[in-house]
Parts: structure tokens; C-alpha cells; sequence
């Protein structure tokens, strides 16, 4: 791999041991991935803090073992300096609000807190979000960052027109220190071009309409990068954040192109640019009932627990929560979690939708979400919830049957107890 002059003196210890440890992981995971230079970043999106019991042991060597362990690779623990990047802490295990209505252990909240005061004062801004995008971290066109969750990355390639590949909790910690992250994948111009097409043929107009076609698109495309046309409207960020979060769950997509929305296809000969179709697919309503029904893996319409913002809900999907709560009361035997950037639950407070929200018997919750803390309502046993992701993976996760439908039919399953659902 070709070093400039400031890496290599980064590498042979100008900047300290982390940095050295950090330059060195880069070179391992460059060369293995066949990159020929890294490239400079300054925004990273990474995992920084301790909130699993597996890391419990780790953490009772102080938090600079972990970040030495689990962010750097190394079995040397290290001094970990100020960020040489702007970095911000993603989703974390924990609740730090609602941690005990979570059933969480009151000694992973204190490691949690622990934690983020270390990385705090290391500047990582701690948004504990899988979609920093929604709370400032909002990269320019073009811009190479180096972030880590699947929802995330694929908004910050094909939503916004930013340069990431899927990183993990060490690549993301070596470039917050360095400022650098291996130059191959989706960080280069030729491999951001197009190579499967999707017509659509019935609308797409409705949160529910863009969560089935993200899952549609990614069982069709796997790894590849689509190009979708025909009748799409309504198209707008939060709902490119449903279509992005379900297609990066039924398939591996990590960028996309909507020629006349996405910041990458004025047309579609500038999405495919110097590549082509090397598949076509057709959306069309067999295809949409065949996605809403692969989504349903319950069988008992009775439902315990209702889940809401997976990717975390935008300030507008709170609100309309809280309009469509307003005035009435959730079934007795059914819980109501809502999830948002904790920034964004604050906007959502002094606007009354919390107070809304809690008043017909539901939670606000910030931080975390049930797939990664794997933490419900004790007893739940049917989920609904507006989230192809979640639906995809919280069955799997936490052994429960799950519904997946609209926003208004998750709302009526709460106000009744009863899935109907949209069909």
C-alpha cells in the first residue's frame, strides 16, 4: 500500500502508540482488501461504547483496554488521544433514560455511562443513533466517511451522495484517530455506477409502499446497486430511509440510484454511467403481495407489543404518532415503543407529542432499539411493527412472531390488541 510522508510517520509512532495501532490496522485491512492508498475523512460514524456483558471483563481494566481491544485490535492497551476526525457514536445496547423499563442491568448502564464519558472527552459526539444523519452528521456530496451500520450507510451513499463502505467497530476506530480509511469499494467513482434495473409498475407512494419495494429490491439485487424507475412518487429523505434500512436487510445493498431524486442520477444514463444492466426486475402488485406477505411471520392476530422506529423515527413520524394516539388509550395488554435520536425525543418533548404520546399509554425511547438491545416487554410474544427491518430481524432475534403493516394499521393492533392489518 502507498503511504504519504504524514502516514508513514503516523505508522512509525509520530502520533503516539493509538495512532500507530490505528495506522497499523488500516495497512493490515487495506492490503487485505487490495486497496492501493487510504484516503483522508473526516466524518466517521462508528461503535465506541460499552454497554454488553461481553465486554463487562474488558471494562474492569478501565475504558482504555476496551477501546484498545475492541476498536483498535490490539492487545496492547494503549492511550487513546483526542479524535484526529469528527466522529459520532451510533446506536447503543441501552436506554440511558428508560434503561429500567428496558429490564437492563443496573451495572451495564453505569459501564454504558462510563464509556461515553471517556469517548466523550475524545471527542466522539455521542447522537446514539443508527441514523446520524437525522441529528447533524449529514455529510456533503461526495464527502468520504467512514461509517458502520447497514441503514446508515446505504442513506449516506445513495440518499445524500456521500462515500462509504459497510465499516466495522475497528476500521471506524482507527479512522477516527488517523483520519484515514482504506480508498476501494464505493469510496471510488467506477464502482457507484448501476449495474441491476427495477421497473415499477404499481405505485409507490405510502411509507408502507417504499418499505416493500426496499424489500423487494434488495431479494432481487443482493450485493449489487439498482436502478429504480417507473411510478414512484412521493419521494422524499425519510422515506428513502424505509426504502434504504429494508433493502439493506432482505439483501446486502449498499447504494442506489432513483434517476430525477438521488444526488447521483440526473437520468439513467447517468446512474449506469460507464456500466449497464446486467439484470432487470419488475415490481409490480404480485411482487408487492408476495414482500407484504414474506414480512408476516405471526400467526396469532393477538398482539403484545408494538414497535416504531427502526431506522429512528424522523421529528414528522413522531408527530404523527402522537396525532394518531391523540385522545385515546392503548389496549391494556398491549405496549407501545416509539423510537427516536435522543436529541430528536427532546424536539419531540417541548413539542407535546411525548406528553401525547405517554398519555395514551406509550413509551419514547432513545438510544437503542430491540434488535440491538434484544430487550421487550417482558412476556411479549406478538410484535407489530411499521419496520420491514425489524420485522426481518427481531422474530429471529428474540424468538417472538411478528406483524408488519402501516403505521395506521400498528396504531389500530395497539388501540385493539388485534392485528388486521393493510390487506
Amino acid at each position: 500500500m502507498q503511504l504519504t510522508d504524514t502516514e508513514k510517520a503516523m505508522r512509525d509512532g509520530a502520533g503516539g502508540e493509538a495512532v500507530a495501532a490505528a495506522m497499523d490496522l488500516l495497512i493490515r485491512y487495506g492490503n487485505a482488501l487490495g486497496a492501493e492508498r487510504l484516503v483522508e475523512t473526516d466524518n466517521v460514524a462508528g461503535a465506541f461504547n460499552a454497554s454488553t456483558p461481553s465486554v463487562r471483563k474488558i471494562a474492569e481494566n478501565g475504558m482504555a483496554e476496551v477501546f484498545s481491544r475492541l476498536n483498535l485490535d490490539s492487545d496492547k492497551t494503549v492511550e487513546i488521544p483526542q479524535m484526529a476526525a469528527r466522529t459520532c457514536q451510533l446506536i447503543t445496547g441501552i436506554d440511558d433514560q428508560n434503561w429500567a423499563l428496558q429490564g437492563a442491568d443496573p451495572q451495564m448502564i453505569e459501564m454504558q455511562r462510563a464509556s461515553e464519558a471517556f469517548v466523550g472527552q475524545r471527542g466522539v459526539n455521542l447522537m446514539a443513533t443508527c441514523t446520524p444523519y437525522q441529528v447533524g452528521n449529514v455529510p456533503t456530496f461526495g464527502e468520504h466517511c467512514a461509517w458502520m451500520e447497514s441503514s446508515a450507510v446505504i442513506y449516506c451513499n445513495g440518499a445524500l451522495g456521500g462515500r462509504t463502505n459497510v465499516e466495522g467497530k475497528e476500521s471506524t476506530g482507527a479512522a477516527a484517530l488517523t483520519g484515514r480509511i482504506p480508498y476501494w469499494g464505493y469510496h471510488l467513482t467506477e464502482n457507484r455506477y448501476g449495474n441491476r434495473h427495477i421497473r415499477v409498475d404499481v405505485p409507490v407512494r405510502s411509507m408502507l409502499d417504499w418499505g416493500l419495494l426496499g424489500y423487494f429490491t434488495g431479494e432481487m439485487v443482493e450485493e449489487n446497486i439498482p436502478v429504480l424507475e417507473g411510478n414512484l412518487s412521493g419521494v422524499d429523505l425519510v422515506k428513502l430511509k424505509h426504502f434504504g434500512a429494508a433493502a439493506a436487510s432482505s439483501g446486502g445493498v449498499e447504494m442506489y440510484h432513483i434517476p430525477g431524486h438521488t444526488p447521483e442520477a440526473r437520468s439513467a444514463e447517468e446512474a449506469f454511467g460507464t456500466s449497464r444492466a446486467e439484470e432487470s426486475h419488475v415490481y409490480d402488485a404480485a411482487a408487492r403481495k408476495k414482500m407484504y406477505d414474506t414480512l408476516q411471520s405471526a400467526e396469532d392476530r393477538k398482539v403484545d407489543f408494538i414497535m416504531l422506529g427502526c431506522p429512528h423515527n424522523s421529528i414528522e413520524q413522531v408527530g404523527r404518532i402522537a396525532h394518531l394516539l391523540d385522545g385515546k388509550r392503548l389496549h391494556p395488554d398491549v405496549a407501545l415503543w416509539v423510537h427516536t435520536p435522543r436529541a430528536i425525543r427532546t424536539v419531540a418533548e417541548r413539542s407535546g407529542y411525548v406528553a401525547r404520546i405517554e398519555a395514551a399509554g406509550g413509551k419514547v425511547m432513545s438510544d437503542t432499539c430491540p434488535a440491538i438491545s434484544r430487550r421487550l416487554p417482558e412476556g411479549v410474544r406478538v410484535i407489530a411493527t411499521d419496520s420491514a427491518k425489524q420485522a426481518h430481524y427481531l422474530p429471529a432475534i428474540a424468538k417472538v412472531q411478528g406483524w408488519f403493516g402501516s403505521l395506521e394499521a400498528c396504531i389500530e393492533a395497539g388501540l385493539t390488541g388485534t392485528w388486521k392489518g393493510d390487506f
